[in-house]
């Protein structure tokens, strides 16, 4: 009993210089370590460099846009602002193109600036089927009785009557100058062929005779005498030179019907001056007098009406004075 007693005395008694650590506590000997997951591996450098993927090669209408391009400005004919006026041309094979060139500079034979001023002023002649062309060409030979020789000036005045059918335009109005008219030289006015009957020709028809009040004989007259009338325009050109005519010089339909050129001669810079100095030297000159002479020739005329005796009144230096019993 004193013996386990002394044990026990002894062992609470004994000193620990090196005390357990705390349950709770990890051992200060183990390291503290994060469970991270691992990097990923680096790519392994390949181990043949593939080359870079090449551009697709260019379309089947890329290379004939391309082409067409090329063999235009090889004639100096800029395709570009073409296709702008006319797309179509976007679309017309090469050789079409090349076949209509040829015609037109051999056959008809157009020189390069008339070919160009062609092509720029109505570029689909380069997408019309070439017999359409071929029938075009035929047509003003043998139908308006153009000469071979005279065929290149006529293209090269009007570009457009090689786009215009024959059919429905070009021998419609061929027939209207001709038998309605009565133009008979229709080769000097081939300008006219690719005009509209309808649209054109007969509204200027109307002005004269329903407008202006000139008979339908003496209307189909002005302009069988003077077919260029077909081209001038009634509110720019036809209404005020008429209202002039009639206002400010008093004259006489009869005198349109002799001398329709009448209508062919500047407003402002022939009519007017001249009229104004006839009507300051008291004279009243023949419209072709008045209109046709240069102007040293005009005054000329003036200084002769009015210094010396009247001519009679069939003579084309004929005159009269608005003071006088003519």
């Amino acid at each position: 009993m004193q013996e386990a007693l002394h044990l026990s005395t002894t062992t609470t008694t004994t000193p620990n210089h090196h005390p357990p650590p705390p349950k709770h506590h990890l051992p200060i000997t183990r390291p503290t370590t994060l469970h991270l997951p691992p990097p990923p591996p680096s790519p392994k450098p390949p181990l043949l460099s593939l080359p870079k993927p090449s551009p697709p090669p260019p379309t089947t209408t890329t290379t004939q846009l391309h082409q067409k391009l090329l063999y235009l400005d090889s004639i100096g004919i800029d395709l570009i602002p073409l296709l702008t006026t006319h797309p179509p041309l976007l679309s017309t094979s090469l050789s079409h193109i090349k076949s209509t060139i040829s015609f037109l500079s051999t056959t008809v034979p157009l020189s390069p600036p008339a070919l160009h001023r062609l092509v720029s002023l109505c570029p689909e002649t380069l997408t019309l089927p070439l017999p359409s062309i071929i029938s075009t060409v035929t047509f003003l030979l043998r139908e308006a009785n153009v000469h071979t020789t005279h065929l290149r000036r006529v293209i090269h005045r009007r570009p457009r009557l090689l786009v215009s059918d024959v059919k429905t335009r070009l021998r419609p109005t061929l027939y209207f100058l001709q038998g309605t008219i009565g133009i008979q030289e229709i080769s000097k006015h081939t300008h006219l062929l690719s005009s509209s009957v309808e649209d054109k020709l007969l509204p200027r028809i109307r002005y004269f005779n329903e407008n202006i009040g000139i008979s339908y004989e003496d209307t189909v007259l002005i302009f069988r005498r003077f077919p260029s009338l077909f081209c001038y325009s009634i509110k720019e050109n036809l209404e005020p030179k008429f209202n002039y005519f009639v206002v400010e010089m008093g004259r006489d339909l009869k005198e349109l019907v002799e001398f329709p050129q009448y209508f062919s001669f500047s407003l402002e810079n022939r009519i007017k001056p001249r009229h104004r100095r006839c009507v300051e030297e008291g004279v009243c000159l023949p419209l072709p007098a008045m209109l046709r002479s240069s102007e040293k020739r005009f005054v000329e005329r003036l200084e002769v009406c009015c210094d010396s005796s009247m001519p009679v009144r069939g003579s084309p230096f004929w005159y009269y004075k608005k003071d006088s019993d003519y």
